[in-house]
């Protein structure tokens, strides 16, 4: 009986142990894109969702609810991810964690109300697919009418996960 459940508990234990040794080995599908195409998260893995975040003021001379105010679309983004970044940290995660993103934009008065997509791309690529940081999200990227203040062109909202 007891070798009986010697066996029980050795079975047990290297099945845990198997569990624990991939719960950090999230799989994503990445090519030449900026972003991945597929990103899978296996079971135990937590996974940490961050609110949305928008940008600081960055000049406190421009007039209150301007985009002077926030900045271009890569000057936000940029500030964004920023922030972003300083929430994982408190979290124990990086940006590397990121698995998953929603970048809402604000149509720029200086691009005829149209999104500034190469402006966000700017911003983004300098923290995603690079060499120090070579992980990119899966990510959705959508106009929209308004944000939380005016001025603000760049909200982004994303997923982490981290291994047990």
């Amino acid at each position: 009986m007891r070798l009986a459940l010697c066996f029980v508990a050795a079975a047990l234990a290297a099945t845990t142990a198997d569990i624990s040794a991939n719960a950090a080995d999230v799989t994503r599908v990445q090519g030449e894109s900026p972003i991945a195409s597929v990103v899978t998260v296996p079971a135990g893995v937590d996974t940490i969702y961050l609110s949305g975040t928008v940008p600081p003021v960055v000049d406190q001379n421009a007039p209150k609810g301007t985009v002077a105010s926030f900045g271009d679309t890569e000057t936000q983004t940029v500030n964004v991810l920023k922030r972003i970044e300083e929430t994982l940290k408190g979290q124990k995660l990086t940006m590397s964690d990121i698995i998953a993103m929603r970048v809402y934009l604000v149509g720029d008065p200086a691009k005829d109300n149209k999104m500034d997509f190469a402006g966000m791309m700017k911003g983004y690529v300098q923290f995603f697919g690079t060499k120090e940081q070579p992980n990119k999200p899966v990510r959705t990227t959508v106009q929209v009418a308004a944000l939380a203040a005016s001025g603000m062109l760049v909200e982004i909202e994303v997923v982490a996960a981290r291994g047990k």
